[in-house]
């Protein structure tokens, strides 16, 4: 997904990549005895129960598998790298192709946007589309995960899977001690200072811990998409007190490579060490596994004297 930022940002604004986690999220592969068809979630109406899925978002996917649907997956795309036994094919959430997808015989398909009108071309084929746009809030994220979960006859699991992102998540920021004075952090999805702002998914992860974004003032009116592309200049006075690396399996970047910029080294977070390096892909999806990327930001905080 980290390729889907940069082309995102360059088109609207920007996106990112896949990796490791827990396995907190994962539920055992069962159905909601409740399930009845027909149902309709989105725009997508479904008369029985899918199950031959194709998922070509590593959200979807991660989602799929966390409530139980796991078993009705039959492909997924090459960017699909979690969990380990996902159906990994060569098929491209990027540049979607109908015949290729069409030919994995699917009873739905999940994408998280309509790259090149590909589902009017799926719908023509019959083969119904469950979109699941890259979330902007936590809200977005639960929806889309109750979402799939009546489509694919795990209503239950789906719900359950929401309660216990939420509970972890507030445990986690509630932990947390209170600060006098916000923290302020630059987000790096990549080494030529492509950013988020607060109005972005990673954005809201930032606000529930009281932080300020210095990429804010870079896409104030919101022409970025919430993506701005930051000048070292800019950065530099910015001097955030924290910097998150999401660039760090994509682009090799580390806190080594971070002091050695040019003029880096006045910036209070490079001056006090406070330099995080996230997992790419947890980093970059909005799913089961952004328990985990809050948990990151809690521990890097909670480092940082109050």
């Amino acid at each position: 997904m980290k390729r889907v930022l940069i082309a995102a940002v360059t088109t609207a604004a920007l996106l990112l990549a896949g990796g490791c986690g827990d396995d907190k999220t994962q539920v055992s592969p069962t159905t909601s005895a409740s399930a009845a068809y027909p149902v309709t979630a989105g725009s997508v109406t479904l008369d029985k129960r899918p199950e031959r899925i194709v998922s070509l978002t590593p959200s979807g996917t991660e989602m799929l598998y966390a409530i139980g649907a796991g078993p009705q997956v039959v492909a997924v795309d090459d960017q699909s790298n979690f969990p380990a036994d996902a159906p990994k094919t060569d098929l491209s959430g990027f540049k979607p192709n109908a015949e290729a997808i069409a030919a994995k015989n699917p009873d739905l398909v999940l994408l998280s946007n309509d790259t090149d009108k590909i589902v009017s071309q799926l719908t023509t084929l019959k083969i119904p589309v469950y979109l699941t746009p890259a979330a902007t809030t936590l809200d977005d994220s639960y929806r889309e995960i109750g979402e799939i979960g009546t489509l694919t006859g795990h209503q239950a699991e789906a719900e359950a899977l929401h309660q216990r992102m939420a509970t972890q998540i507030d445990k986690i920021v509630k932990e947390v001690p209170a600060r006098s004075k916000p923290l302020s952090y630059y987000y790096e999805l990549d080494p030529t200072f492509y950013s988020v702002t607060s109005k972005t998914f990673i954005g809201s992860i930032f606000t529930l811990f009281g932080m300020t974004n210095v990429a804010d003032a870079a896409d104030a009116d919101g022409s970025k998409g919430g993506y701005p592309q930051l000048s070292q200049e800019a950065l530099i006075k910015s001097n955030p007190d924290t910097i998150f690396l999401a660039d760090s399996k994509c682009c090799q970047q580390s806190a080594q490579t971070v002091t050695t910029r040019k003029g880096w080294n006045t910036i209070n977070a490079v001056k006090a060490g406070r330099i995080y390096a996230l997992d790419d892909d947890i980093a970059s999806r909005w799913g089961p596994r952004t328990v985990d990327l809050v948990q990151s930001v809690a521990d890097a905080v909670a480092k940082v004297p109050a």
